[in-house]
């Protein structure tokens, strides 16, 4: 009985095809990626915001949604005041290629308590930040929309939703 194989140079072709469409086709896959990683961290931001109105609900203090676009990172605690220290709060870096914007008004700062993130905060001066009452709502004073944009010109904002109950991604606009 004669058994049928591929041959080396049959091998050979085929991994040559197989490196020539994968070096076509790198580039695509960079740009999909790349994207991924925006939308991602759009993701993320987004559930902060609906964990720390959260917190503010279920623990009765306020909490604040803090960004810090020069050290290219957010986080979410208790707002200075209400606790000595918040065991809770939560701190994340953008990631790689990213950067972080939260729109006016000016915003009060964060003061330091001792965690990571009031350290963060205190360091950077005054920072932005989203402000979630104990009944839920969210503060006037908050932005209307933080964007996050990556080095390829694209962008998302985490917007204020049309009834101002939450935050919700958004296309940015491609006018700035």
């Amino acid at each position: 009985m004669h058994r049928r194989a591929f041959t080396l140079i049959e091998l050979i072709i085929v991994m040559a095809l197989l490196a020539i469409v994968i070096s076509v086709g790198m580039p695509s896959l960079k740009n999909f990626f790349h994207g991924r990683t925006l939308d991602s961290e759009a993701r993320r931001l987004l559930t902060l915001t609906r964990h720390g109105q959260s917190r503010a609900v279920s623990e009765g203090i306020p909490m604040v949604l803090w960004v810090d676009a020069q050290e290219k990172s957010y986080g979410v605690q208790a707002q200075a005041g209400y606790l000595d220290e918040d065991k809770h709060s939560n701190q994340y870096d953008l990631g790689e290629g990213l950067e972080i914007e939260a729109s006016a008004p000016p915003l009060t700062s964060v003061t330091s308590t001792g965690t990571q993130a009031n350290r963060a905060a205190q360091k950077a001066g005054e920072l932005p930040m989203i402000r979630f009452t104990p009944d839920g709502f969210i503060a006037d004073t908050s932005p209307e929309h933080i964007e996050i944009r990556d080095s390829g010109g694209s962008a998302l904002w985490i917007a204020r939703s049309g009834n101002r109950l939450n935050y919700e991604i958004q296309t940015a606009p491609t006018s700035r």
